[in-house]
């Protein structure tokens, strides 16, 4: 598999192709409580102006926070507690840097496992798919904030949801390449410090708690399935591994192809297991991110939990070895 380097591509590509039909307008009213929520550390998916499961689930977390009932809806009352954030706007303008636009890009990136061991990373496909990914959102919504000609070229600017995280000011004690992709995914420095972490397969949401059980972050979550049941119980966590190799062992899924064989995945965002590992105490059982952002809360796992990339790289940074981590029904 070839890599495309950036630089060939900074001069003609384009948020679309020409033929691509004009993406459905953005609700930035929508996206507004999106962004504010996702900057207060109640993560409704991807920023995208719509409704949906993630959406309400985040807004059921923020009223909890609150002392308010928790309807998942943008009632009066909700919309009161959210205006003092108002100065969050919805979407910003971002001028492209060389650094967002860098690769390698893999396009397309192999799906077989065998394949993908023989990459030097698991990166993104394309430019397009690095800044949806960096902005908390899909290529769809950057073409409907902007056009499907705008092109991608280094200090040209374009609209974007409004992640941008109010520090960089990275732990130094951090490895470089982790800080640089907490940078990357605009990951805000200051975290709160979680005590202890509820997984709650019912509403399909990881919770992080202060050490007087206050609720002070909440993540859309994908948990087990039929074939790989989430392991109920109290579970502890052992360490956090940035930017991981992922073994394959098809001996431990259930639907790996016949002939399949071990296999050591090179790191990177669009890796099984996207940008973060935080290992459980129960073996072979972690908190992870995915190449997949849209599909979380909608899909099953083979057991661990899966966030999306910038969700788990911001629990990592509010969780340390020995957290507990409990799993309920």
């Amino acid at each position: 598999m070839k890599a495309l380097l950036a630089t060939a591509l900074l001069a003609g590509a384009t948020l679309a192709a020409p033929a691509t039909a004009q993406a459905a307008p953005v609700d930035r009213n929508i996206l507004h409580v999106q962004v504010i929520l996702d900057s207060l550390g109640f993560g409704p998916g991807v920023l995208d102006g719509k409704g949906g499961q993630s959406l309400t689930a985040a807004l059921k977390g923020f009223q909890e926070a609150k002392g308010l009932p928790r309807t998942g809806k943008p009632d009066a009352a909700t919309l009161q507690a959210l205006y003092p954030y108002r100065a969050k706007r919805p979407t910003a303008r971002f001028v492209l840097t060389r650094e967002a636009l860098a690769g390698p890009y893999y396009n397309p990136l192999p799906k077989d496992y065998g394949e993908q061991a023989k990459l030097p990373s698991l990166g993104y496909a394309t430019p397009m798919e690095k800044l949806a990914e960096m902005f908390h959102t899909q290529p769809e919504v950057l073409i409907a904030l902007n056009s499907p000609t705008t092109r991608l070229r280094v200090g040209d600017t374009i609209v974007v949801p409004n992640a941008l995280p109010a520090s960089r000011a990275y732990d130094p004690k951090l490895p470089d390449h982790w800080r640089q992709t907490l940078n990357m995914l605009n990951v805000d420095a200051n975290q709160p410090v979680g005590d202890h972490i509820v997984v709650d397969k019912s509403d399909k949401v990881l919770r992080v708690l202060d050490k007087d059980d206050r609720l002070i972050a909440q993540f859309s979550a994908t948990m087990g399935s039929e074939h790989d049941p989430l392991p109920l119980g109290t579970w502890k966590i052992y360490g956090a591994d940035y930017n991981p190799k992922f073994h394959y062992n098809p001996a431990l899924f259930w639907d790996a192809k016949k002939g399949d064989e071990k296999e050591m995945l090179p790191p990177g965002p669009n890796g099984p297991v996207g940008v973060v590992w935080l290992d459980l105490s129960k073996e072979h059982y972690g908190i992870h991110g995915t190449p997949h952002p849209e599909l979380i809360g909608r899909t099953e796992s083979h057991g661990c939990i899966r966030l999306t990339n910038w969700d788990v790289a911001r629990l990592a940074q509010m969780v340390k070895p020995g957290t507990k981590a409990v799993f309920q029904a």
